[in-house]
């Protein structure tokens, strides 16, 4: 498994490496369950690795999409709005398929991960915060939120490819980590990157 090589503040660069060491064991990536619900059972053909994949990406893509839903209607810089417009566009069409191999596998729709606070995903008070901001402010804020959960999600993606049980759900992945590194590279490339993300 490829190392963590996110710029994160050490408590958080803590939580993804065990994240994804908790997924390259077979773990659901690092959560439990809510109280009362009883842990994912894999199937003949799902591993733990491919539940704790696909319950962790369907949250993550699910908060994402409401931040770029915010970026694509508020961008100061009209090739944020573009760009947001399009990776929701993206994001939605993954979660279909997300929510199509839960079904599958026979796993709830319900976010075992709700107010758990992960690196990549988009937190309430990452969204409030988005919703406060304005200008270029607002677009620093959308660029950085974004760029990490593009970057965290193909990490825990690659994770899937390499130690995932189910030939759809490693399909998927990869489409996923391709969709992001493309994601990540236009990202970058954006007006106020360089300053965003520097």
């Amino acid at each position: 498994m490829n190392p963590v090589s996110l710029p994160l503040p050490p408590l958080r660069r803590a939580a993804a490496l065990v994240l994804l060491g908790a997924l390259a064991l077979g773990g659901a990536a690092g959560c439990s369950p809510p109280p009362g619900t009883p842990p994912p059972t894999p199937t003949a053909t799902s591993t733990a690795t491919d539940v704790g994949w696909v319950q962790l990406m369907t949250p993550m893509n699910q908060q994402a999409v409401k931040l770029l839903t915010l970026a694509a209607a508020r961008a100061a810089e009209p090739r944020v709005r573009d760009f947001a417009g399009r990776l929701r566009t993206g994001q939605e069409a993954e979660l279909d398929l997300l929510r199509s191999l839960l079904t599958r596998m026979g796993l709830p729709g319900t976010d075992v991960h709700a107010g758990h606070d992960m690196p990549g995903m988009v937190t309430v008070r990452d969204l409030e915060a988005a919703r406060a901001a304005e200008g270029p402010a607002f677009d620093r804020l959308v660029l950085v939120q974004i760029r990490d959960h593009l970057r965290q999600s193909a990490q825990v993606s690659r994770s899937e490819i390499t130690s995932g049980g189910r030939a759809d759900a490693r399909e998927l992945a990869a489409a996923l980590v391709t969709a992001r590194e493309a994601s990540l590279a236009e990202l970058e490339r954006l007006p106020g990157a360089g300053r965003a993300l520097g």
